[in-house]
């Protein structure tokens, strides 16, 4: 049994299109933030943190979208979305996995609220544009980070940049244009789309 809580238009998108990819069945425990769903005696027993997504896999509760993300591949790898143990590419993608949450959602973050520059030697990621940089070399290699295989670092890392270009605080560069219009033909990504919409007007939004 696998249960995702989510919250729509939220972070847990991540996780939700990460499970719509896998293509095994799963529920959805609906949260309202607005409503502070989050905040319960209840779900802060489950996840202390009181943030989305959280997993539940047959009483294993995995947090991070990141985590849930990597953490899915490797125990469904019929579906093909991880690069196995073993596999030399193995590196490259847990780097991309990684890469999302630590470097891309900061620095977009940053951009966002424009915060005031720093020394890169103080921030995690760096700086702003060898970020863009670094993610419009990789995805322009293409079709994705690991070339032919669509994988859980997509998942990742694409929903770092539609989020982060809808914000305007990507900039549209051709690679990462071609890249993240690539990634929302994908049907289950469309799904996506259509089943939080629904859930929006569900909870009243």
């Amino acid at each position: 049994m696998l249960t995702l809580y989510h919250a729509p238009q939220s972070r847990s998108i991540i996780a939700q299109w990460m499970l719509v990819e896998l293509g095994e069945p799963f529920d959805y425990h609906l949260l309202d933030l607005k409503k502070g769903d989050n905040r319960t005696a209840a779900y802060l027993a489950i996840n202390p943190m009181g943030k989305v997504p959280t997993l539940d896999h047959d009483g294993s509760v995995v947090t991070e979208a990141a985590a849930i993300c990597s953490y899915l591949a490797d125990a469904f790898p019929k579906a093909g979305l991880a690069i196995p143990i073993g596999d030399r590419r193995r590196g490259p993608y847990l780097k991309w996995l990684f890469y999302g949450p630590s470097c891309l959602e900061p620095a977009v973050i940053d951009r966002m609220f424009q915060r005031p520059d720093v020394a890169p030697g103080s921030l995690g990621y760096g700086d702003f544009e060898r970020v863009m940089e670094m993610l419009s070399a990789a995805v322009g290699r293409g079709p994705y980070l690991m070339g032919d295989s669509f994988t859980a670092a997509d998942v990742v890392i694409g929903s770092g940049l539609i989020w982060g270009m809808m914000t305007k605080a990507v900039p549209a560069r051709p690679e990462i244009l071609a890249y993240t219009d690539r990634l929302q033909e994908r049907p289950g990504l469309r799904r996506v789309y259509e089943q939080d919409a629904a859930f929006v007007k569900k909870l009243g939004g």
